[in-house]
Order: C-alpha cells, then structure tokens, then sequence
C-alpha cells in the first residue's frame, strides 16, 4: 500500500490489484474519515461470520486432562511474537469509526469471528485472550537491547478445537481448530494500517500503549511509536508486496487450514535471512491434524517428513514467527526466543509418560450428540476391518500391550491414494540457498536450522548429553537425549500421506489432508459423487453425516474442489482397478452407514 501526501488533510492512496475477484479500492482519500472508511474495504476476507456463543460448554474428562492442564496447553508461549502485547490490546478493529472510536482488536465477539475460541480470564491468560495466545516477554526495541512484552500464538491456536450442535459445545483438546489465520493475519494489518494513516486513532493508539508500558506520555514518545509503527508496516508491506507479485499464496486457505510447511519454509529460509531468492509458491494447504497420539508416531506431518518431536515443534515455532538470529558475532548466531523448555513440558503433557497415558482421544459424547447404533456399529467393524485396517492400522491407547506396541503410521504413495499432490510434492522439489551459500533441499535444510537453534540453546543452558542438569529456577531438567525424544532430528521429503490411527476420527472434519472432503461419509462415496462445493466456518455438527454443516452462510468460506490444491480426489471406494485413488469396491448405502456408525465408536 502507497499513501502519498497531497497537502493537508487530503492524500491519494494506491495499491496493487489482489487476485480475488474484487481488488482493493484505488483513488484519492481526501479527508482522514475517508481514507479510514476506504481502508475499511480494503482486502478479500469479505465479511466475518456472526459470533454466536454456544449456552453449555464441555470438556472431556476422558481426555485425560484437568482443566488446569488444558489452560497452561492453551496459553503457555513457544516462543512466537505476533507484535508488543500493549500494542495488541491497544488496537482497534479494522472498521470506520468517525467520529468517535471503534471496538478493540481483542474485544470478545471479535476474534471469535476469525475462528479463536474465547477462553477465560486466569493466571495464565491475564487479558482473558483466546485459546492460541500467549503474553511472554522478549525481543528488543530497535536499537537497543531492551525486552518488552509480545503476544504470540501457541500451538493451542491451531490445535483446539471445538463441535457444537443445537447450543451445546464439546471442546475437543488436541483436535484441529477453526482459526483462519490469513484472514487474522490480513486485519492485523488492515487495522495497524489504519492506525498509523488517521491521526485520532493513532492518538488513541499511542495513549493506551504509553499508559499500558509506563513511559511517559510525550511529543519524543508518540514519535518513537510512530517510527516503529511505520517499521512494521514497511516490513509487512515488503513481504505482502512480495507475496503479490510472485503469486506465492494463490490457494486461499480458509478456516481450519494453512500451508504449514510452505509458508514457515518461506519465513524460514527466506524472511529470516533476508533472501528472497528462497521464496516458492504455497499452494498446498492442509487441515490442522489431531494432536493425540502424535508424539508416539515414527514420523509425523501429512507427508511423514519429521521423526523427532524437538524437531517438529522448533520448526512449527520458528514457522510462525519466533525470532533467530542469523547473522552478527558467531557467539550470537543461532539464538532465538523459542521457548525449548516450554516445547518439551508441553510434548511431555501431550505424550504421557507412556503411549495411552497422555491426551487421550474423544469419545463420541452420546448425550449431546445422540447414541451411538451398536447393531449397525458392529456391522461397520468387520467392513472396517476387511477394508480399512489395512492402512488405518487400530491402535487403543491404554489398552493392553499398547505400551510396548506404539501406533504405526502407515505411508500410502501419490498414485496409490490418488489424493492432491500439491502438499507432498511442494516440499519434496524445494530446495533453498543457505546464509552460507549451500543450497540444499528443504528437508535437510529444515534439519540443519532446527539443530542449530536446539543446539544452540542447549549449549548456553549447559544441558548435558544425557543425565541432568539444574535450571535457573532450581529445577532438575533431564539431558539432551530425553529432550529430543530419544530420537535424531531427521526429516524426509516421501511423495505419500500418512494413514494414521482412526481414533477420535469423529471429531476432525473435514476430512483428507487438505480438508477438501466434508464428512466421513462422503469420504466413501466416489469421488464424483461428493460436494464439488462447500461451505467453511460453522463449529454446527452433523452427527449424522458426521462433519460440520456444509451449508453456505454469511460469512463463511467457499470452499471449492475444482482449486488445484484443493482437490477432492482420491482415496475412493468405486467398482474397477484398485489404482490412482480407488482404494476399495464401491459400496452399498448400507454399508456406507454401518462403517460411519462404527467410527463413531472409535
């Protein structure tokens, strides 16, 4: 975005058109109300969902949980920096508001609209933010070494999620959430931008910040706000700029899903190194996947590219914004705010001690969500059995010999499922050019940074190669080995998917990889017989179908099957040859039923 002066209280402001159909608004803002009101309709995101809060809210004992457990997961930070923390509570909605002021960014009806889950106020989560974020403390001012408080996302913000049906809610810990981080993302921005262009709201901005941080409230202090204010927004609008011009995220996202390893493989090699050369086309989004289970797999991510849970979780911080530095004295290279010991307390509190002993997966809630058909049920598992099993290999937590038989994860190659390709063959071709000039493909040069930034912390930290060692607060911390899992730090790049254990299936949708498949019982119908289109966004369950409600809605995404990337294709039960997705005969209407009955159970 370009906003050139042309005298005062008039501005001509420009941007760049966006492929989505409507472009921004382009002309001359003659006054601040109307460069605000124009600013306003600024981006695709269209309008936002209505928040309609559910009456009953319930947390799944059998998930293995407390509720002090399921706080500490939702709001303790990785290490991740969104922008300062007063700065977020300061700022206002991207909507026009002359001449008085509008709503908060983080006012409660708000952000719930972008797919986050309210949470409540506790020691954990001050501000009474959504599950997904956390306030910590770090990051320097520019020019100075000077820590400030941050908000940044947690891994709660991708991996909460949550079922509603006839104003009944089941919060489902560890399931995939609703968040539509673009959409998050494009507002943030939408309203920082706003805010630096209208005089009233940035005086209103700059009051609450200087207030929130104790500085005191001077002509010199707005003016420091404002430059770093003008800072950000040059950086975003450097990357944004980028991002349009290359083309590099064609496939909208939507709620409930983002191209992970795309995205923080372009933050990664190509924003935190300031090489632009790195950058490549993101066209593969996938659904946020369960948590449980997942610290027990061989290999995890849908492409089964990462083996050790340190790994994974670095990665994942470093990919939504942790901060490391790259360059400067080699004592400095490799540090970074990722918060390594919080990683390993919360994989700890995901795995249990022992497989089964961890989060545990979602019982169907039969109460809310009607009972269970045990007949048919039983039916569905011996077709489940004879046409499933196979891939989706059973695994019950907790049930006997289940602690020294950890669940197998089945890989299924490209032409043999049939399903998109795009996400598995992004991250196989990739390659990048290192800060030392190596080029190396993404895979490896994933391994190499995320040992580096480990091993870095390790190193100042004196964590030992195995044994224990005493934190600055007293705490006796285990050594290396335990910290990585006991596993190497190795990744890979196979043109497949996991088939993963069916468990707590229900309560997942929508389904495939890439969300592209509504409910599990469209996933046994041919392809050419599931929605071509469908809608995004409603937490309404249908226990039935079992999925969420497909129906278009104001507000909600349109999800359409005809995007490369968002194919529906695939993994298919139709009479002919079992290759290029057909994966098994087709089947009758009863059976269809029988074996959804019988995943409810699971």
């Amino acid at each position: 975005m370009v906003l050139h002066a042309k005298g005062h209280g008039e501005a001509e402001w420009t941007a760049p058109q966006r492929n989505c159909g409507t472009g921004y608004p382009v002309g001359r803002i003659r006054t601040v109300a109307a460069l605000t009101i124009a600013a306003a309709s600024v981006g695709c995101t269209g309008r936002l969902p209505e928040y309609k809060p559910p009456e009953t809210i319930r947390e799944i004992a059998e998930q293995n949980w407390t509720t002090a457990q399921r706080q500490w997961f939702h709001h303790t930070s990785q290490g991740t920096k969104i922008m300062p923390y007063a700065w977020f509570m300061a700022l206002e909605q991207p909507q026009p508001s002359w001449p008085g002021a509008a709503p908060r960014f983080v006012e409660a009806d708000y952000l719930p609209r972008l797919g986050f889950i309210p949470s409540p106020s506790s020691a954990a989560n001050p501000d009474g933010l959504p599950i997904g974020f956390a306030k910590d403390e770090f990051g320097a001012n520019e020019g100075t070494s000077e820590t400030e408080a941050v908000v940044g996302l947690t891994c709660a913000a991708c991996h909460t999620g949550q079922v509603e049906y006839r104003g009944r809610a089941i919060r489902i810990d560890g399931g995939p959430s609703m968040a539509d981080t673009g959409a998050f993302q494009e507002r943030i921005g939408l309203a920082l931008y706003m805010t630096y262009h209208s005089d009233p709201r940035f005086a209103r901005f700059a009051g609450r910040v200087l207030g929130a941080t104790g500085e005191a409230d001077t002509p010199e202090a707005r003016e420091r706000l404002r430059r770093r204010l003008q800072l950000a927004l040059d950086a975003g609008a450097t990357e944004k700029g980028l991002a349009q011009q290359r083309r590099l995220y064609p496939v909208a996202e939507g709620f409930g899903r983002l191209d992970a390893l795309g995205r923080g493989g372009n933050f990664v090699f190509a924003t935190l190194p300031q090489n632009p050369s790195n950058l490549a086309v993101a066209d593969g989004p996938v659904s946020y996947p369960a948590l449980w289970d997942a610290p027990w797999f061989d290999w995890v991510q849908y492409n089964g590219a990462i083996q050790q849970p340190m790994g994974r979780n670095v990665a994942e911080a470093m990919g939504v914004r942790s901060l490391v530095k790259l360059s400067g004295p080699p004592e400095q290279i490799y540090r970074s705010s990722v918060r390594i010991q919080n990683i390993y307390d919360l994989e700890r509190q995901l795995s249990g001690p022992a497989p089964g002993q961890g989060l545990q997966s979602p019982p169907w809630q039969e109460d809310i969500l009607g009972s269970i058909d045990r007949a048919a049920a039983e039916r569905g598992r011996g077709e489940f059995s004879r046409l499933c099993a196979g891939c989706h290999v059973p695994w019950q937590p907790g049930a006997p010999g289940a602690e020294s038989s950890p669940p197998r994860v089945t890989m299924v190659g490209l032409q043999a499922i049939g399903t998109d390709p795009k996400a598995a063959r992004n991250f196989a071709t990739r390659t990048a050019v290192l800060p030392s000039g190596q080029r190396v493909t993404a895979s490896e040069g994933l391994r190499l940074v995320t040992t580096d930034v480990i091993n870095k912390w390790y190193d100042v930290n004196g964590v030992p190669e195995r044994g224990t060692w005493t934190d600055p607060s007293g705490t006796v911390r285990p050594g290396r080995e335990e910290m990585n899992g006991g596993r190497l730090n190795e990744w890979r790049a196979p043109l497949a998917y996991r088939a993963r254990p069916l468990n707590g299936i229900w309560a997942t949708a929508p389904y495939l990889h890439n969300g592209s498949v509504p409910s599990l019982y469209q996933m046994l119908l041919p392809a050419d017989r599931r929605d071509t289109v469908f809608y995004v966004g409603s937490r309404e369950f249908d226990p039935k179908d079992v999925g969420f409600s497909r129906a278009a809605f104001e507000g909600g995404f349109r999800f359409d099957t005809t995007i490369p990337g968002n194919s529906n294709r695939g993994h298919e039960f139709r009479n002919g040859p079992r290759s290029n997705g057909v994966i098994g005969p087709e089947l009758t209407e009863q059976q269809r039923r029988d074996i959804v009955e019988y995943m409810k159970t699971l």
